[in-house]
């Protein structure tokens, strides 16, 4: 037990939040609860500025929304993949290939002033040892994400496990300065620690890449973590960027990552399918009734927009509308 207390101080020290310390003379914000900071949005699968945004304050810490946004594989934004404190944040949630980098791109094109955390990939890709290690080994332990694909089995828990970690680490950043000086200031994540367990972990304990024990173990250190941050992991919405898996497949093997040469279509129907129960249908069982009640723009990204101004021009304004009628967190 003292092991585990001495590791969530650790992990909280280094991540202490702008919002958590004194401002101007103002008390501290209490994360979700506090009313003021930026809102935060996540992105999951297809994507959603304004001028104006309800319940937001001038005076302390900017308002901020975070947002999420979801999809699947090499649709940048996909169909089958994955807002918190008193700042509009959001999610954006996508299948592996739904056009989702495309889309933020577009969105940090057009909002400038947003703030959007892209997925840590790269850290997937090059695992550094940290701390002890053994004598005539290199610091680079190799690339995790390629691990999981080639075997699945043996490596679907330890890279959910280190996935959940990254994603963690970046909605436990400080706010960037730029969010703190903004008037209207919108965090966006591509995808998040909500969409790690929902989408990908779910995945593969169904199809049978996690263990009945390993899936229990997840579960369970997922909600104690996420109990434990609650009030800086809040988002204010999900982006759900929406494309068949046909689409996805097409749009990956056009991007031919290293790592997705051998996925195949079932496994993005899967993703899919995934995407659609937990933000369309809703019928996904959630560790907290409070996601439940988290508004979803859900964007179709089947056309590619790349080239396309006019659908760009849409996916913005739709965006846009969402953003300005989002509610601050209760």
């Amino acid at each position: 037990m003292a092991v585990g207390r001495l590791y969530l101080r650790l992990l909280r020290a280094p991540c202490k939040s702008v919002a958590q310390s004194p401002l101007g003379g103002m008390p501290p914000s209490r994360g979700l609860r506090a009313g003021r900071g930026p809102r935060r949005l996540s992105i999951e699968g297809n994507i959603a500025k304004s001028e104006t945004w309800k319940g937001m304050r001038r005076e302390g810490p900017a308002t901020c929304l975070r947002v999420l946004f979801q999809g699947v594989l090499s649709c940048t934004l996909g169909t089958a993949k994955e807002a918190l404190s008193s700042e509009p944040r959001e999610e954006q949630s996508t299948s592996p290939t739904v056009g989702k980098s495309t889309f933020v791109k577009l969105l940090a094109k057009t909002y400038p002033e947003w703030h959007v955390a892209t997925e840590p990939v790269a850290t997937w890709q090059n695992v550094q040892a940290a701390g002890t290690q053994k004598a005539g080994t290199t610091p680079n332990l190799g690339n995790l994400l390629d691990m999981m694909y080639q075997k699945p089995a043996r490596w679907s828990y330890t890279f959910q496990t280190f996935s959940f970690m990254s994603r963690l680490k970046v909605q436990l950043e400080p706010l960037p300065e730029k969010l703190l000086e903004a008037n209207k200031a919108v965090q966006i994540f591509e995808r998040s620690v909500y969409s790690d367990r929902y989408i990908f972990a779910k995945n593969l304990f169904e199809n049978g890449s996690l263990s009945d024990m390993e899936w229990h173990i997840y579960q369970d250190w997922h909600s104690f973590l996420l109990q434990e941050f609650a009030s800086r992991l809040g988002l204010h919405g999900f982006i759900y960027l929406q494309a068949t898996p046909q689409v996805c497949l097409k749009r990956l093997r056009r991007r031919a990552r290293e790592e997705e040469k051998g996925i195949e279509l079932a496994y993005l129907e899967q993703l899919h399918g995934q995407h659609e129960a937990w933000l369309v249908h809703k019928t996904t069982p959630l560790h907290s009734e409070a996601l439940l009640n988290i508004p979803v723009l859900v964007l179709d990204v089947n056309d590619d927009f790349s080239e396309e101004v006019t659908k760009q021009e849409e996916l913005m304004k739709r965006v846009d509308t969402f953003v300005e009628n989002l509610e601050p967190i209760p």
